[in-house]
């Protein structure tokens, strides 16, 4: 067995974190930049088709897709003109390297200043990794990676130190662009979320009392059910399921306390024809029977 850095040799989980490869990069500066392809990757061992950590970032521009890539065990599609950021720490597998095809930046963390470093974001793990700029936006970051890779090519027009201040400069400016865009691309699938969870919420107030499905009210809506799931989930913290039953659930009980009504048509009234089944609902969501429920209000 060859020897590895502690770093190399995985953190106690089973899956291994490599370091950013300093002497792969061009006078050994902090960041590499340059086509993406199998013969252009960051360590020499490193099992892309694995899951793997790294310790610095990647940030991947395509000119081709779609890809697929898995990054903290969600699989993401990337599109040709689409971006995929991944940060240090950030579990994440390659598909079949061969489909790789555009420009890929990856940054050693301390390469650039604090400052920069809170301008840019680089450590907002809450942003979505996967990046779809408009025309425009794409257009001023190409431009932006291609000046950043001319300068980081370029090592004889001028001396180490000043070549590597350019190099900040240049990966600052492309660094704000795109912490905008993941900043902006976050904003709206807020946005959307609120969107799509408005719609569903409106939707059960409707039809809670006849219809308890999940399935059904994403068809409804013309959502998929994960996409349901996610905006469910981000606006209340709980499932459609969930949400589903705590509307039934009360309604259930302001007809058991404000009303007369037979425990069996309290159920048919909640959508539930057969009492029994009314009855173990019930108690499983609320600990009580309904009768209990109701003798102690009264």
């Amino acid at each position: 067995m060859t020897d590895r850095t502690p770093n190399e040799a995985g953190d106690g989980d089973g899956i291994r974190t490599f370091p950013f490869p300093v002497d792969l990069s061009v006078c050994g500066v902090g960041i590499q930049v340059g086509p993406m392809g199998t013969e252009r990757m960051w360590h020499d061992d490193a099992p892309l088709e694995r899951v793997h950590r790294i310790d610095f970032h990647v940030v991947m521009l395509f000119t081709e897709g779609p890809v697929r890539h898995m990054i903290d065990f969600a699989e993401y599609e990337a599109r040709a003109g689409d971006l995929l950021w991944i940060r240090p720490g950030q579990v994440h597998r390659f598909s079949r390297t061969c489909e790789y095809r555009g420009s890929v930046l990856t940054m050693q963390p301390g390469f650039l200043p604090r400052a920069t470093v809170e301008a840019t974001g680089l450590y907002r793990y809450d942003l979505p990794p996967l990046l779809r700029p408009d025309a425009p936006q794409l257009a001023a970051l190409r431009a932006s990676l291609a000046n950043l890779q001319r300068e980081y090519e370029d090592t004889e027009t001028l001396p180490l130190s000043l070549h590597t201040s350019v190099l900040r400069h240049s990966l600052t400016a492309f660094l704000l662009r795109l912490a905008h865009l993941a900043a902006s691309s976050a904003e709206a699938a807020r946005r959307q979320a609120d969107t799509t969870f408005t719609l569903f919420r409106d939707a059960v107030e409707k039809d809670f009392a006849a219809n308890h499905s999940v399935n059904a009210y994403a068809d409804a809506l013309g959502y998929s059910r994960r996409t349901l799931v996610r905006a469910v989930r981000a606006a209340t913290g709980e499932t459609p399921k969930g949400f589903i039953d705590k509307r039934v659930v009360l309604e259930a009980k302001r007809l058991l306390a404000h009303t007369d009504l037979p425990i069996g048509r309290v159920g048919a009234a909640v959508g539930f024809p057969d009492a029994a089944n009314f009855s173990k609902f019930f108690h499983l969501h609320t600990g009580q029977t309904p009768v209990a429920f109701r003798a102690e209000l009264r």
